[in-house]
């Protein structure tokens, strides 16, 4: 982390205060001692049983094709649950994504239930982001694979969502400034109408109030499923391309061609923004990565090539329909904040200091 990073510090020895707050989520959330993860796991495990008891699936486990989600299914079988597999397709997946899904829920014998958005709605949304010049485009998939998730749970009547999201490989925040509040259907809806964009009809939205309701009246839980387990990364991978034929992405959340692209060329180039440094500084405080070794794979562009981030780019104006001159237009034109359209950003801040009083949790579905 440097000081690309809105509001970072320094102690006297050096560490900023990004590797401090990963240090206090470890210490509150991660048991060290191997006995007491065992016995939070063995609670959790009997608590998503007798929930799922005389039901057909006992949780959900949302699967994006990313070694998270993907570790999070396999260990949940493992543990002999009955998980309901969902996906949230916004026709970007990168073929590598839907083969590590194919073989993930055919091995595990699992059943999957896909939510496809229409390839027009979801691209007429993207186009009012664009247009928005807003950071956050990937708020669009984010929004609607939460609500995804908390519309199967609530269907189904279940009350666990066994997410990949953990502290191993996310644990440290993502600076302010680089995303928006992921329930934000208003910021949604209203980007979209002050931009002539689509009415919502197969895109799912979440909204902070729907959010609330999920889980005080259905009493839905996010549990961030990978915490309680003695979760390496780099672990589990191997035994996924092992076991599972899985096949692995150069960097976090590229199982998406348009989020390999958000991340690899336009936050970078348009925003001045390198999630590579959160998420690798997350595997070096995690100890599965040296710093030296962050570093260097933090040079350069984040892409293994230049041809394959020129085709991406290629391939992005083409499926958007866009010109080389519009691409080069949006590309020049500055950010503006999410907040210069209508939000749910204050509503939720007093709702999570209401849920925090309460003693309540949303699991890690954090937004600086």
């Amino acid at each position: 982390m440097d000081e690309t990073a809105q509001h970072i510090g320094f102690d006297e020895g050096g560490v900023c205060n990004y590797c401090t707050t990963f240090l206090e989520k470890q210490a509150k959330h991660i048991a060290w001692d191997e006995d007491e993860r065992h016995r939070r796991l063995a609670a959790l495990i009997d608590m998503v049983r007798k929930s799922g008891e005389g039901k057909r699936y006992n949780c959900i486990v949302g699967l994006s094709g990313g070694v998270d989600s993907s570790w999070s299914l396999v260990r949940a079988v493992e543990l002999g649950l009955r998980p309901l597999a969902v996906h949230m397709d916004s026709g970007w997946n990168s073929e590598l994504a839907q083969n590590n899904i194919a073989n993930l829920v055919r091995t595990l014998g699992v059943d999957l239930y896909t939510h496809v958005i229409e390839w027009p709605e979801i691209r007429g949304l993207m186009e009012a982001f664009f247009a928005a010049d807003v950071i956050d485009v990937e708020v669009l998939y984010d929004n609607a694979m939460l609500a995804v998730n908390y519309q199967q749970a609530a269907k189904y009547g279940l009350k666990y969502i066994l997410a990949g999201t953990n502290i191993a490989t996310e644990g440290v925040d993502i600076p302010k400034g680089w995303n928006w509040y992921k329930s934000d259907k208003r910021n949604i809806v209203g980007i979209s109408r002050r931009f002539g964009g689509p009415k919502l009809r197969t895109f799912p939205a979440i909204s902070t109030l729907s959010m609330a309701r999920y889980v005080l009246v259905n009493g839905i839980r996010w549990i961030s499923f990978l915490d309680y387990l003695d979760y390496k990364k780099l672990e589990a991978l191997e035994v996924l391309k092992r076991d599972y034929g899985y096949k692995p992405y150069p960097h976090k959340h590229y199982e998406s061609v348009f989020t390999r692209f958000y991340q690899g060329y336009l936050q970078p180039y348009k925003f001045g923004v390198d999630k590579r440094k959160p998420h690798l500084s997350s595997l070096i405080m995690n100890g599965e990565i040296s710093r030296d070794d962050a570093l260097r794979q933090a040079q350069g562009i984040a892409y293994p090539s230049e041809k394959e981030m020129e085709s991406d780019r290629l391939y992005f104006i083409k499926k958007m329909g866009w010109t080389e001159e519009k691409f080069e237009d949006y590309m020049r034109r500055p950010e503006k904040p999410h907040d210069a359209y209508p939000s749910e950003a204050a509503l939720y801040r007093k709702l999570l200091a209401i849920y925090r009083k309460l003693g309540l949790s949303l699991g890690r579905l954090t937004w600086n």
